[in-house]
């Protein structure tokens, strides 16, 4: 296997585990990063779409599904009306909490196998990639992670 084909699998690796985790809340893998990225705060549609890699539509679709179970509210910008932000509900918000913590406590579980120096080196490295990967919308410095 070369260097890109172990990110590949390391990547089905990472998202095997979210995908377990958000089951046992009940949320599509997708529903929770949405929950995660507007637990804190409200944030706009349109920051959203691109900080998720996302089209307009698809996440106005992964909105509207997660709306449907109270997760989610959209509202007008108070300086912009034509601005629509997203926020969490409180259950949302409590929900949201809850999986990103759940997440931070099993996510390292991937690398349990590992010894302990290499545990540390595996933290070094993948923080190193997340501080210099372009993770957060144009007009917040908030990392989008679950």
């Amino acid at each position: 296997m070369d260097y890109g084909d172990k990110l590949f699998w390391l990547s089905v690796v990472i998202q095997r585990k979210y995908a377990q985790i958000c089951a046992e809340f009940d949320l599509t893998p997708s529903q929770a990063t949405l929950l995660c990225a507007v637990r804190n705060e409200p944030r706009q549609m349109a920051d959203l779409a691109a900080s998720l890699s996302m089209t307009k539509n698809a996440l106005s679709q992964l909105v509207d599904r997660t709306a449907r179970r109270e997760l989610v509210g959209r509202a007008s910008s108070a300086q912009d009306r034509r601005v629509v932000m997203l926020s969490a509900t409180p259950t949302g918000k409590v929900l949201a909490e809850a999986v990103y913590a759940e997440v931070a406590k099993r996510l390292p579980e991937i690398a349990r196998n590992l010894d302990a120096d290499d545990q540390r080196d595996f933290e070094r490295v993948a923080t190193a990639i997340v501080n210099t990967s372009d993770l957060s919308s144009p007009t917040s410095n908030q990392p989008i992670t679950p």
